[in-house]
């Protein structure tokens, strides 16, 4: 019984969602909140990834859409789109994706690399690749999408932001 309390303590747990058909996941520690898609306050003269802010309890969060970071097409939003909060050193920030699947425990030992695919595919914003029930999912390195030069964006345009409307 001990053993498999060991086994469960190193295996990583990944919240995985879909984009653009395919499955990614991010670590479950990061993640703060998952909420339905709501209208945010766009911010002036930010990049187009960055959809704009949400008051969240009080808290301005940044929403970043996932197809546009990873240079994919637009989608509109609908029913089943999400938006995962997430914190990086103690900074809120949001990321739209298509839909959420679940959460799975992936073995560390069973992480591969992530190959170069040239310049067709950017993979600064992964981790690595594992395989999980047949299924190949791609690990998000959640520290990677928030550029220093976007937070630099942001907390420049913070005090331009006024009557955002708050989020439940």
């Amino acid at each position: 019984m001990q053993e498999n309390n060991q086994d469960a303590a190193t295996m990583l747990q990944q919240l995985t969602f879909t984009l653009a058909g395919e499955e990614y996941g991010v670590d479950i520690l990061a993640v703060r909140e998952i909420r339905g898609w709501s209208r945010v306050t766009r911010i002036p003269q930010t990049p187009e990834h960055l959809l704009g802010v949400l008051n969240l309890r009080g808290a301005i969060v940044p929403i970043m859409d996932l197809r546009l970071r990873f240079g994919l097409e637009r989608e509109s939003y609908g029913d089943s789109t999400v938006v995962i909060i997430v914190a990086v050193d103690e900074r809120l920030f949001g990321i739209v994706v298509d839909a959420v699947s679940d959460v799975v425990e992936i073995d560390p030992a069973a992480i591969k690399p992530v190959p170069d695919m040239g310049a067709v595919v950017d993979t600064r914003y992964l981790k690595g690749l594992a395989t999980h029930v047949e299924r190949m999912v791609m690990l998000l390195d959640v520290e990677k999408l928030m550029r220093p030069e976007d937070v630099e964006t942001l907390d420049a345009a913070m005090p331009d932001v006024r009557d955002v409307e708050v989020a439940a």
